[in-house]
């Protein structure tokens, strides 16, 4: 049965990777997109968790390749917008602990994936768990990659608005695609938290303008100082502000779940 199950899960991804492959070529605005090299190095061999791997992602290279056009999509209108040159992506699978982490600026960017995650998730709930967290994980490190930056309000660092918008961007991203559970979106906390309790927040904001997250992402270019505010407000309006969004999606949040 588990066999079964898993050749299910290889042809349903196959067919969903070649059908948008095919529907790329329809849109000429993602025709001449720069698919970058990727550089894949499984250091992993001989665990658990890198046979788990190679038998769900026979082929790691265009498996990348078309999530980076699926990020690059999600943040941009096309491939003449100012989307970061990442020429080579060097991605390794790693027997140690941890999930993922994206290191690296462009034109090289590094990304890790831990053989050890793969072998907790297939433990957790098979071979479909392990699909569903790789490509969403692949997808939050590959936004780290492909989206814009804040300028004028220092670096990384936990806690302040450039880190709540890089790690709520990546996740914003990994959830409009569908690879977080919807489930999991739950009032409370602040929109300040970071990774995914912002990310839902961001990606809700869609429903008031289905570009925002291409649009928020463009204000890193077009603020500066950049803030939360300004973005809100150059995105969505003047008599926007973050704190009255975050309000509006408690509350929408509170009353979905009655």
């Amino acid at each position: 049965m588990k066999k079964i199950i898993l050749i299910l899960i290889f042809i349903s991804s196959v067919a969903y990777l070649n059908a948008q492959e095919n529907c790329k070529w329809v849109d000429p605005k993602w025709r001449n997109f720069q698919f970058p090299e990727i550089e894949f190095t499984n250091m992993a061999e001989g665990t658990e968790g890198s046979d788990i791997y190679k038998r769900i992602v026979p082929d790691a290279v265009p498996f990348i390749q078309q999530h980076a056009l699926w990020v690059a999509q999600t943040l941009y209108w096309s491939d003449q917008d100012s989307i970061p040159n990442i020429e080579k992506i060097k991605y390794t699978l790693e027997d140690k602990d941890g999930i993922s982490a994206k290191g690296g600026q462009p034109p090289v960017i590094n990304i890790f994936y831990s053989s050890r995650w793969v072998e907790k998730s297939e433990l957790a709930q098979g071979d479909e768990k392990v699909l569903y967290e790789t490509r969403g994980v692949l997808y939050h490190e590959l936004t780290h990659g492909f989206q814009l930056e804040p300028q004028g309000i220092g670096g990384y660092k936990q806690g302040t608005e450039f880190w709540v918008f890089i790690e709520g961007m990546a996740d914003a991203v990994r959830f409009h695609n569908g690879f977080f559970p919807v489930s999991d979106r739950k009032p409370g906390g602040s929109w300040m938290d970071g990774y995914r309790k912002t990310g839902y927040f961001l990606e809700w904001l869609t429903c008031k303008d289905p570009d925002f997250l291409r649009k928020f992402n463009k204000s890193a270019l077009e603020i500066i100082p950049w803030s939360f505010d300004k973005a809100m407000k150059h995105v969505l309006g003047e008599q926007h502000t973050t704190d009255s969004l975050w309000s509006e999606y408690q509350d929408f949040l509170i009353k979905s779940q009655n």
